[in-house]
């Protein structure tokens, strides 16, 4: 017969000996595990004649108990152990003195964006998106640009390789693609992100970038525009200029604001114009809503009846507005930025002095800057 009081002793003498949670478990599997010491002893007791189970039962079920109650003690001594070890490397001496900030901000374009979104989101838009790189029915064609309109031509116009099919794509020359594919209803799936066709009335914004060859200090070979989109019965200019209106007063923060169209010519926009707001350029800085001088500050016009027709609306029944807005240009006018191409040159420096705080989300009710 095992000696149970040997047995317990060495049991003991392995659990006191454990020095983590590993070591410990290998100690109760050997003596309490289906196999273990201990397990097997218990296993005996069918075999036991009724007088010797009435005098080993008692003692090998207690050695059980009392093997359990060591085991469970010594798992929460290391544990508590263990955590004031984890403790101690973890501590924190609050009389050192502070990390250094993080430089990150947020770059002056995603600011503006954000602005002007959510201006545009009080006024009641939706959000459109589309791709960066487009077909030519979507960039010109749709939008009523003739064969041999100088847009179509390499000296304005960032052309990509010719595909299998001899079709030649773009890099979208500006966001009005998006306007083409938001009212052209289609059979395409295209990505969840890029927008599908919807029936009228609509109400969008179209952020996003756009490329051009022209590099100077107020245009850069890439820009980012928002457009904007209203599809509905009975739209005329007065809509459009009460949208820009408040758009400009809002996104300047100045309550006053004075604009004036221009006769201009767009090809997917008829009648079309360039609206200037008055300002003051006497001194270092472009001040909005004051002074005697004029800026051209963003294209507009009602849409054009064939850009209607190549989307399958009817311009006897539909009419809309459309413009178009420089996000970078705005933000340079804005914040007295001097050099458009200074926005893309990844100038820490230049990042550090106009960036803003990523807790600075712009809002109508606190406040967009």
């Amino acid at each position: 017969m095992t000696d149970l009081t040997q047995l317990e002793a060495d049991i003991s003498a392995r659990i006191d000996e454990a020095s983590d949670g590993a070591a410990l478990e290998a100690v109760r599997i050997e003596a309490l595990g289906k196999s273990g010491q201990i397990s097997e002893l218990l296993k005996t007791l069918g075999k036991m004649s009724p007088d010797e189970r009435r005098e080993q039962g008692p003692k090998i079920n207690g050695l059980r108990d009392r093997i359990a109650a060591l085991i469970a003690e010594r798992k929460a001594a290391l544990e508590a152990a263990e955590l004031d070890a984890r403790l101690a490397s973890e501590r924190v001496d609050l009389t050192l003195p502070a990390p250094p900030r993080r430089k990150g901000s947020v770059h002056p374009t995603m600011q503006v964006m954000d602005e002007m979104i959510a201006i545009f989101a009080d006024m009641g838009f939706a959000l459109a998106e589309g791709p960066d790189i487009e077909d030519d029915f979507h960039n010109f064609t749709a939008l009523n640009f003739p064969p041999k309109h100088p847009a179509r031509e390499m000296h304005d116009t960032f052309f990509l390789p010719e595909g299998p099919d001899g079709t030649r794509k773009v890099l979208r020359t500006h966001t009005s693609p998006v306007q083409v594919r938001v009212m052209q209803k289609t059979n395409e799936k295209p990505p969840s992100w890029i927008a599908v066709g919807q029936e009228p009335p609509i109400r969008v914004i179209v952020p996003g970038r756009t490329f051009r060859k022209d590099s100077d200090q107020t245009h850069t070979p890439m820009f980012h525009q928002l457009e904007g989109l209203v599809i509905d019965r009975g739209i005329h200019m007065g809509h459009l200029k009460w949208t820009l209106d408040t758009f400009i007063a809002r996104y300047f923060e100045t309550p006053v604001v004075e604009t004036r169209f221009r006769p201009h010519h767009f090809p997917f926009t008829e009648p079309s114009a360039e609206m200037d707001v008055r300002c003051d350029r006497s001194g270092a800085e472009i001040k909005i809503g004051q002074g005697t001088d004029w800026l051209e500050i963003l294209g507009c016009g009602m849409v054009h009846p064939n850009v209607l027709r190549n989307c399958g609306l009817d311009p006897d029944e539909w009419q809309g507005f459309a413009f178009g807005l420089g996000v970078d240009r705005l933000g340079a006018l804005k914040y007295g930025m001097p050099d458009l191409r200074d926005m893309f040159a990844s100038d820490v420096r230049w990042l550090a002095h106009y960036g803003f705080s990523a807790f600075a989300a712009p809002s109508p009710a606190t406040g967009l800057s």
